[in-house]
C-alpha cells in the first residue's frame, strides 16, 4: 500500500489515456504515491474523500460540498493557471492549500495575445476571406482606412505574468503599452518600461485593450457597459484571461453599436458557445477556442508542476504557487486578496 492516496477524476489530460500520470509522476519523484481514479461525479468523489491526502482536480467542479468531506486532505492541486472550477474559500476555511500552475505557458498565451492584436488590426480573417471569394481588389482600400500600428497605444488591464509579456512583446512593434492594475506597484510597472495608468484613463486613451484579470467570484463582470462606451470608437478589444470577467451583453452592444471597432477573444463567457451566439456572426471578430496556452510542451510542463507541488506539500514544504486568498491556519505567508476594479491604483 502507497504511503499516500492522490484522489482524481477518471479524466484524460490531452494526449494522455486514462490512468497514465508519467509527467506527474516526474514531478513527484521518488515519492510512495498512488493515483486513485474515480467516477467523475461529485457523488462517486465525495465517497472516496476520506482517504484522499490530496486532490488532483481536472475537468469538473469541485465544490464546498466535496471539499467538506475530504477528511485528511493536506492539498488541491490544479494543472492550470485558473482555479475558477474550484471553490478556494471552502479549502482555505479547511486549510487545504490550493495550487495552480501560473508560470508554465505564460510565453503561450503572450504569443496568442499578439496574435490576436495583430490579427483583428490588420482584419486578416476578413482579407482571406476576400481572397478566397476573388475580390481581390477589395482587400487594399480596406486597410488604407486603418492607421500604422506603429505609435499606437496598448492598454493592459492587470498586470500580471502574461500582461507583462505581452508588453515586451508590444514594444518591439512600436506600441506605447500603458497598464492598469490596483495591485502592482507603480514603480515595478514603471520598471518593464510601461505607463502606470488609472482606469478611466487606460480607457479614454487605449486603441487596444487586453484584458489579464483573473477570474474569482469578485471579477466577473467587472467590465461592463460603462467600460465599453468609455473606449475609442476605433478600439479593439482582447481578452485571453477569462470570458466571465467580462459582461458579454455589453460587449456585443459595443460591437454591434460600433461603440469599439473589433475584437481578438481566446475565451468567452459560456464555453463552447451557442451557436445563436451573436459574436459568432461578427465579421470583426476573431476567436479561438480558449486554447491561447497550447503548445508542444503545455501539458508535460503543467503536469510535472502539479506533481512537484504535491511533492512539496506532502513533505512538509510550502508550494510554490498557492493560490488561497488569506493566510492559511498555521502560515505565516500572506496570498493574493480579490481582484476589484473599484480600488484606486495606488491601493
Amino acid at each position: 500500500m502507497a504511503a499516500y492516496t492522490i484522489l482524481t477524476p477518471a479524466l484524460a489530460t490531452p494526449g494522455a489515456k486514462l490512468g497514465d500520470y508519467g509527467y506527474e509522476r516526474e514531478g513527484l519523484g521518488t515519492l510512495d504515491a498512488e493515483f486513485v481514479e474515480v467516477e467523475p461525479t461529485e457523488e462517486a468523489l465525495i465517497a472516496a474523500a476520506g482517504s484522499a491526502d490530496v486532490l488532483y482536480a481536472k475537468g469538473m467542479k469541485f465544490s464546498a460540498k466535496l471539499i467538506a468531506a475530504l477528511g485528511k486532505c493536506k492539498h488541491i492541486a490544479c494543472a492550470s493557471v485558473g482555479v475558477d472550477y474550484v471553490d478556494v474559500a471552502a479549502a482555505t476555511a479547511k486549510g487545504i492549500p490550493v495550487t495552480n500552475c501560473p508560470d508554465t505557458f505564460i510565453e503561450e498565451v503572450a504569443d496568442h495575445a499578439m496574435m490576436l492584436l495583430l490579427s483583428t488590426h490588420r482584419r486578416a480573417l476578413e482579407q482571406d476571406r476576400m481572397v478566397r471569394e476573388g475580390r481581390w481588389r477589395a482587400g487594399r482600400p480596406q486597410l488604407n482606412l486603418i492607421p500604422r500600428l506603429m505609435g499606437q497605444t496598448l492598454g493592459l488591464i492587470a498586470f500580471g505574468r502574461v500582461a507583462r509579456a505581452v508588453a515586451h512583446r508590444a514594444k518591439a512593434f512600436g506600441l506605447h503599452v500603458v497598464a492598469y492594475d490596483p495591485y502592482v506597484d507603480e514603480m515595478m510597472i514603471s520598471s518593464h518600461g510601461v505607463q502606470p495608468v488609472s482606469l478611466p484613463e487606460l480607457l479614454a486613451i487605449s486603441d487596444f485593450i487586453s484584458m489579464h484579470v483573473p477570474a474569482t467570484p469578485e471579477a466577473n463582470g467587472l467590465l461592463k457597459e460603462q467600460h465599453f462606451r468609455a473606449m475609442k470608437p476605433t478600439a479593439i478589444f482582447i481578452n485571453t484571461g477569462r470570458g466571465p470577467t467580462v459582461d458579454e451583453g455589453a460587449l456585443i452592444r459595443a460591437l454591434d453599436e460600433k461603440w469599439i471597432a473589433g475584437a481578438g477573444l481566446d475565451v468567452l463567457e459560456q464555453e463552447p458557445p451557442q451557436q445563436d451566439n451573436p459574436l459568432l456572426q461578427m465579421p470583426h471578430i476573431i476567436l479561438s477556442p480558449h486554447n491561447a496556452s497550447a503548445s508542444a510542451r503545455f501539458d508535460p510542463a503543467r503536469r510535472r508542476r502539479a506533481g512537484q507541488e504535491m511533492a512539496l506539500i506532502l513533505t512538509g514544504r510550502w508550494p510554490m504557487s498557492c493560490v488561497n486568498p488569506t493566510v492559511l491556519p498555521g502560515s505565516d505567508l500572506k496570498r493574493w486578496q480579490p481582484y476589484a476594479m473599484d480600488r484606486g491604483p495606488n491601493s
